[in-house]
């Protein structure tokens, strides 16, 4: 009788399924979260040896130095909420006027063919081109700066809505006729809902505009903000103020980003995963 030789073979550990799950979950997190990491080691360390000059790159430690130097003092707290007013303001105008009126350019095919040329036309200028205007009708106060950030804010939401509309599904609309939906009812249950998660991507790309209108507005005319903080500690080589002023803004920036990403996401979990 011929014997069976035993398995010498070593069992291979099995992966846990539950740590799996949470690398899945947070891969993305963790790996931005060590690129940022090895970025400002290396930026420090380059200052730190020498290879590259304070005065022009400053450091994460002199920013954070500066930064704590300027909470410390309260110099930074007029500057956010004069920024912070300015934003909010501008951005919800945007809002409030490039929704509904991309809402209706995208239904309406006649409004859209009377407006399109215009909103072309100005969305394809650049807005720093229209700032000696605004400043000659608005002045160099704070209602300069709303239009600016307004105009920065309003066309990449209303050309978003715009398209969200324009590119519903027709089997939608078809099935939507067939149980004999009204015009209201196919815009409110179908129209609307459908151009959502371009509606949002419209809001995540004003966001954008909207904080680079923030500091274009302030550098050029201003007594108080983020903007005129850089510019004046870049007019006076106060290289750490500068990079502040760069942290403020990029971190409001990804803050405010990431909401409307959980937003969108929201809408969008329909949609087919292509990321590797």
């Amino acid at each position: 009788m011929t014997s069976v030789p035993a398995d010498t073979s070593i069992a291979k550990p099995v992966a846990n399924p539950r740590a799996k799950s949470v690398w899945r979950k947070r891969e993305n997190f963790i790996l931005g979260a060590v690129a940022v990491a090895c970025f400002m080691i290396f930026w420090e360390a380059s200052v730190a040896l020498g290879w590259a000059k304070a005065l022009f790159v400053s450091s994460p430690s002199r920013i954070v130095k500066a930064l704590v130097a300027m909470i410390a003092d309260g110099s930074i707290w007029n500057h956010l909420a004069v920024s912070g007013m300015e934003f909010g303001i501008g951005y919800t105008l945007a809002v409030i006027v490039g929704i509904p009126l991309g809402i209706l350019m995208g239904w309406y095919r006649r409004l859209n063919a009377v407006l399109d040329p215009f909103v072309s036309a100005l969305y394809a200028t650049p807005r720093i081109a229209l700032v000696p205007l605004i400043i000659i009708w608005f002045g160099v106060d704070l209602a300069s700066k709303i239009a600016i950030i307004f105009l920065s804010t309003v066309f990449p939401i209303l050309v978003s809505t715009i398209t969200g509309v324009r590119t519903i599904d027709r089997d939608f609309i078809k099935v939507a006729r067939s149980f004999g939906a009204s015009d209201r009812q196919l815009f409110m249950t179908v129209a609307l809902p459908s151009s959502v998660p371009m509606l949002l991507t419209g809001l995540r790309l004003g966001l954008g505009h909207a904080l680079i209108g923030i500091v274009v507005g302030e550098m050029i005319g201003a007594q108080a903000g983020i903007g005129y903080m850089m510019s004046l500690a870049g007019a006076t080589f106060q290289t750490d103020k500068v990079m502040v002023g760069l942290v403020i803004i990029a971190g409001s920036g990804m803050l405010l980003t990431e909401v409307l990403r959980m937003i969108e996401r929201r809408y969008e979990s329909w949609r087919v995963d292509t990321r590797h």
